[in-house]
């Protein structure tokens, strides 16, 4: 007995069985449709994004400028106290030894001969300069680490590795706090 009685003896030339449909015959919506319902939801470029998950992209873009700008400050400061330790490491060496001394000072990239009595007043004064500088960074960062712990507070940002069990404590204790489920987890 033949098995292809569930077949017409006619071929369509394209080798497709009694179920198969041409692309003539299927509307385009649902083309579309089939075609990105076989894509990964992260892999499409057509994800919808809700407004919730554009605010939380928002506030973690906010939160990691602010947290670059605190970084950005700190390691400007760490890198003028170094400097400062330098000044401070030449002056030291210079107040020892003679005033007519030969002594070379770097100025804007070129090496330039002076003596130790023009050169101490002028590291003398740059050192005070830095010191001032080192305090006004010092103050920004304060700022800066205020800023960044209000605009935390603001958004219930918890970084990851936080301990949580402080939250917890404090919400066990009052009377009848409830933890907010809300709030953006930030690495």
């Amino acid at each position: 007995m033949a098995e292809n009685s569930g077949r017409s003896g006619k071929s369509s030339g394209s080798g497709a069985g009694k179920g198969a449909v041409s692309a003539e015959q299927v509307h385009p919506i649902i083309i579309l449709y089939l075609f990105y319902s076989s894509i990964e939801p992260s892999k499409s470029k057509c994800h919808v994004r809700r407004p919730k998950d554009i605010l939380e992209r928002k506030v973690i873009a906010g939160f990691n400028r602010l947290r670059q700008e605190q970084r950005g400050l700190a390691s400007k400061a760490a890198e003028l106290e170094m400097e400062l330790n330098e000044h401070s490491l030449v002056i030291d060496t210079l107040k020892e030894v003679d005033e007519t001394r030969k002594c070379y000072r770097m100025v804007g990239g070129v090496l330039v001969e002076r003596t130790v009595k023009e050169v101490l007043p002028a590291l003398e004064n740059n050192k005070e300069q830095i010191q001032k500088i080192i305090e006004t960074l010092t103050q920004q960062l304060q700022a800066k680490g205020k800023e960044l712990n209000e605009f935390r507070e603001k958004h219930n940002i918890r970084l990851m590795g936080e301990d949580e069990k402080p939250a917890a404590k404090e919400n066990s204790e009052g009377a009848g706090a409830k933890a907010s489920s809300a709030g953006v987890l930030v690495s």
